[in-house]
């Protein structure tokens, strides 16, 4: 049934003009063939696209006429109930008259156009905001806690606000609830694409079944390989094409027959990732750890707070090593040295030992501080893994001991609950390695130690 659907989907793309061919007129029954196909990647990320062919570095793979992209003034312009009754709400932002035009499609079933692209979205999601008080909480550590609770007030709020159009427009009960709310939400968070002239994006038929790939430092770095073409505007590897009238996405790098075709959608540590597309990455080099640190550091540095972190090898950033460096210093000193502090250069071996143990001991209390450990973490990962593969005694058995050790494991969370542990684990991971990073230094600063 599912292959049918998806082949019913991929002849209605091509029937409204999206394609994979460089030829605008080739005509065929499915959208997908010449340059990309579906397909499954257990291990990274699930369905997607893999190269039907071999793919060069900025060749053009995909094209979605304006035609098929789902914009609110599209949904809107074509529905005068929608459109009348908006008039009415001015104070909803972009991403709520999104939503609710979402909604509006599929309170129409299948009399709406969008029917056969509606049927094929996911039926949930796992962004933070979908999370409930347990999933929440076993994420551990404040900063997550805290991104997470803002998460769920943000969409309760606009949830709430947005409520009265709902009933205006005449809903099914099941679309005005807060579950259904939450899943035109995410919708529009994890899968709209950028347009200049919409601020909450547009659903784009088959390109949202690119998965992600970090954006990588060297990246555009060769003349020869510069995708750009002079085009500022358009995203790393996708964007709008106003001269073909076209959302355009062409390969990011090359790619042999069977490979997973990537999108680079913007650089995000793992805990955004999970914020805004439900989805963490096992390698994500731009991941980063905070750390709660002293009030009077934040008054000594001019540098934004997020520019204070743990990089994902364990490595203190360049502006917390500066701004610990400064702090170890005593104070009457500090005027005289701040200038070396901040040009990134070593004070005094002693005062990097301070630095360094300074940044390892904040680690180490938040490591021992934790409700599990990162071996611990680690086994109830596994675990989760062995319940999601087996059942009968073998499965009971499991959640019996998970349950003893404070994890629901209910089927229908499974997949938030192993997304918090992993997303603390790595978090962990990263402080683990920092402890080893600053001892290293400080051996090397100061051997008689």
């Amino acid at each position: 049934m599912e292959e049918a659907n998806l082949e019913r989907f991929l002849e209605w793309g091509a029937a409204i003009g999206i394609s994979d061919s460089p030829i605008s007129d080739n005509p065929s029954s499915s959208c997908l063939g010449h340059s990309l196909s579906v397909s499954h990647f257990p291990e990274a990320g699930g369905r997607g696209l893999a190269a039907a062919r071999d793919l060069k570095k900025g060749e053009l793979v995909l094209r979605v006429p304006m035609a098929a992209l789902i914009t609110s003034d599209r949904l809107i312009n074509d529905d005068p109930i929608l459109s009348s009754a908006l008039v009415n709400y001015p104070s909803l932002s972009s991403n709520q008259i999104l939503s609710v035009a979402l909604l509006n499609e599929a309170n129409k079933g299948r009399s709406s156009c969008w029917y056969t692209y509606l049927k094929q979205l996911p039926r949930s999601y796992d962004l933070l905001a979908s999370f409930d008080r347990f999933e929440i909480e076993a994420l551990q550590i404040d900063d997550a806690i805290w991104t997470a609770e803002k998460a769920v007030r943000k969409e309760e709020k606009e949830w709430e606000e947005a409520t009265p159009l709902m009933c205006e427009l005449n809903f099914k009960i099941r679309l005005t609830i807060f579950k259904a709310w939450l899943w035109a939400s995410a919708t529009v968070s994890s899968r709209t694409m950028h347009i200049p002239w919409d601020s909450a994006g547009c659903l784009c038929p088959v390109g949202d079944f690119f998965n992600y790939a970090p954006p990588q430092e060297n990246f555009n770095n060769s003349k020869d390989d510069n995708l750009l073409d002079g085009n500022t505007d358009r995203l790393t590897d996708a964007g709008f094409d106003e001269a073909v009238a076209s959302y355009c996405f062409y390969a990011k790098r090359n790619y042999v027959k069977g490979d997973q075709v990537l999108l680079s959608y913007g650089t995000y540590t793992n805990l955004e990732l999970l914020e805004h597309y439900g989805f963490l990455l096992q390698k994500n080099p731009n991941d980063k750890s905070f750390i709660p640190l002293e009030s009077e550091m934040y008054s000594l540095c001019s540098w934004p707070k997020d520019s204070l972190y743990i990089s994902k090898n364990g490595k203190p950033s360049f502006a917390l090593i500066s701004t610990v460096r400064l702090w170890a210093t005593p104070e009457r000193n500090r005027r005289s040295v701040k200038h070396i502090a901040f040009s990134g250069q070593l004070i005094s071996n002693e005062n990097e030992v301070a630095a360094m143990e300074w940044i390892a001991n904040r680690c180490r209390d938040l490591l021992t501080g934790f409700p599990s450990s990162i071996e611990e973490d680690a086994l109830v990962l596994c675990m989760i893994d062995e319940i999601e593969n087996c059942s009968g005694d073998r499965e009971l058995s499991i959640r019996t001991f998970l349950e003893r050790n404070n994890v629901k494991t209910r089927r229908s969370d499974i997949c938030r609950l192993k997304l918090a542990v992993e997303w603390r684990h790595r978090y962990k991971t990263i402080l683990s390695d920092c402890i080893s990073y600053c001892s290293c230094t400080r051996m090397l600063d100061n051997p008689s130690r």
